[in-house]
């Protein structure tokens, strides 16, 4: 094992790799099985050739003379075949198996995330070469590593590219996949998933088996143990025995075995011969899900999934490498560069950032042009969280009033030091308008003033209705939910309510949202409730203060449906400076 390469991160290659030495063992041994296989009918064939009696192909002479026998024959088998078909394959593994050549996706391509894919590269460098790290190290190699992370973080293709860079066979099944009608199957597909993987890691020096979603068949046992069709405990039981099942015998070393023993019946004490020495077959399973805490604790014990690889949505830091990666792949013009998609996409998964610009190539190519602006990428942003936007045809009073609505949305949010990235009075995804908003710069933390100002925003709608039209309409339903939940999280989850006692660590009713817990506590409703109070009054005297800003924006929606976030700040500072 190269000491060096795995100190600097990099894998393994070349012939010191003991799955490549077992590899090319194998590949010989096949040889001489196939030389001795073919090596019999050969020379029987020219031996019948070379001595007049040469051998005669074609039905034989006794179904000749027998022609209804023959006829017979063919229905018994079509019948039996008729019989069974439906049976034989279901209890066989699901699985896919892919060759390295079959995919195109190396570690090269993995881009951020450079703590997870480092240690990625350790766990595979210790699979590659099992037999120098156990005998000269000392070590146990990992069996199985659970790749636990949100939805589109790389799991499945981190593993993709580790057993493309092994050069061993890649064995993928989606855990829903084990499940099966007939009773007793799903334990009899994951057996023979686990022998597929034994096989072919005796076979190619090793193998690697993929579990997406695993929680379906992973999940903690409870109770009885009954769950739908065989019980979630039986599954579970099943997993953990197969994870142990690596030193199993083959066919061939169990024959062997049993022969040795009946030989040994017949020879003296210490004179028998020696059993056939078991080779523990170089698996590693990974498994993925999106929700570790659901799976069994006895599947994540040593010996069994006993290292867990964390994926997290990307920092701004790995968010610069994934959007240049994909910049390099698209078309696009000098506005759109790797900083400018890695701020606008905080909280984005790297699946997402790429869906991002393949959006903005869409919408790009349905103007006629071959590549994306940063214009386009900013329309696509809206188009994938809020949907596309079209026109509902207000009628005149209710078109002013969704505009002086939003007006104050935007107005509040420039105000509070908020990025407006659109203010927009179509309708996208049921909302009749809108006002895009969100920090300057990424943060991970806020504080309770940063809350209140959020409250603001979001009620700055209701206030610039009942100054300009007297009361609020229905459209303010959807402000009071965002405003009731900032709330909920000041009192119930970071101590601003005047207590420290965290509601969301209790188990109120069984109630499962904070809200709930806040809205069954009197003194944590009655403080949200004077929270809610204090940010719909800063609101009206900010959208008061500020009615020249506020009509400014408002007849700018009213006349162009939409406007950017440069469009808002400059209508707000020219009103300030009026």
């Amino acid at each position: 094992m190269d000491i060096a390469r795995l100190q600097n991160g990099e894998v393994a290659k070349g012939n010191e790799i003991d799955a490549t030495v077992h590899r090319e063992r194998q590949r010989r041994r096949r040889l001489w099985r196939l030389f001795i296989v073919l090596a019999v009918p050969f020379t029987y064939y020219w031996y019948r050739r070379l001595s007049g009696d040469p051998i005669q192909l074609g039905i034989p002479q006794f179904f000749k003379d027998n022609p209804e026998l023959g006829f017979l024959a063919i229905l018994m088998f079509l019948f039996i075949m008729l019989a069974f078909l439906p049976y034989m394959g279901a209890g066989r593994s699901p699985h896919t198996m892919l060759r390295p050549e079959d995919s195109s996706v190396r570690l090269a391509d993995v881009v951020g995330a450079t703590a997870t894919k480092r240690e990625a590269i350790d766990t595979l460098n210790i699979f590659l070469n099992h037999r120098t790290f156990q005998r000269e190290m000392g070590g146990a190699a990992r069996r199985g590593v659970l790749f636990a992370g949100p939805p589109g973080t790389g799991k499945t293709y981190l593993a993709k590219a580790l057993a493309a860079e092994a050069g061993v066979p890649f064995l993928f099944v989606s855990a829903s996949e084990f499940q099966s009608m007939f009773y007793g199957q799903t334990g009899r597909k994951i057996r023979t998933f686990f022998k597929s993987l034994r096989k072919a890691a005796r076979s190619e020096g090793g193998a690697i088996g993929f579990i997406e979603e695993f929680d379906a068949i992973g999940a903690a046992r409870t109770g009885m143990g009954v769950g739908s069709r065989e019980g979630s405990a039986g599954i579970v039981n099943e997993l953990l025995v197969q994870m142990q099942s690596f030193e199993l015998p083959t066919a061939g070393q169990k024959f062997r075995a049993a022969f040795v023993e009946r030989v040994n019946r017949y020879l003296p004490a210490g004179k028998g011969l020696r059993r056939p020495k078991l080779e523990q077959a170089n698996v590693l399973v990974v498994a993925a899900t999106n929700r570790p805490n659901d799976l069994d604790p006895a599947l994540l014990r040593p010996g069994r999934f006993d290292r867990t690889i964390h994926f997290e949505l990307p920092p701004r830091n790995d968010r610069l490498e994934i959007a240049q990666y994909y910049l390099d792949r698209k078309n696009h013009d000098h506005t759109v560069s790797a900083a400018f998609v890695a701020d606008l996409t905080a909280g984005y998964s790297p699946v997402r950032i790429e869906r991002l610009l393949d959006e903005a190539l869409i919408v790009a190519l349905r103007d006629g042009r071959t590549e994306m602006t940063h214009l386009d990428v900013i329309d696509a942003q809206m188009v994938t969280e809020v949907g596309l936007s079209h026109d509902v045809g207000y009628h005149p009073d209710e078109r002013r009033r969704v505009a002086v609505h939003e007006a104050g949305h935007a107005l509040v949010a420039t105000l509070a030091g908020r990025d407006v990235k659109l203010a927009s009075i179509l309708r996208r995804s049921g909302s009749l308008g809108l006002v895009a908003h969100g920090d300057v710069e990424e943060r991970f933390l806020r504080t309770p003033t940063e809350a209140t100002d959020l409250m603001a925003v979001a009620l700055a709608g209701r206030a610039a209705e009942i100054q300009e039209f007297g009361e609020a309409s229905s459209g303010i339903a959807s402000d009071l939910q965002v405003a009731t939940n900032i709330a909920a999280q000041l009192v119930g989850m970071l101590g601003a309510g005047g207590s420290l006692l965290s509601l969301e660590a209790a188990a109120l009713g069984g109630a499962g949202n904070l809200v709930a817990k806040v809205m069954h506590d009197d003194k944590s409703r009655e403080k949200a409730d004077e929270f809610m109070s204090v940010a719909a009054d800063r609101a009206a005297c900010t959208v008061l203060e500020h009615r020249r800003a506020l009509l400014a924006l408002a007849d700018a929606l009213c006349e162009q449906d939409e406007l950017t976030g440069d469009e808002v700040h400059n209508i707000v500072a020219s009103s300030m400076v009026g």
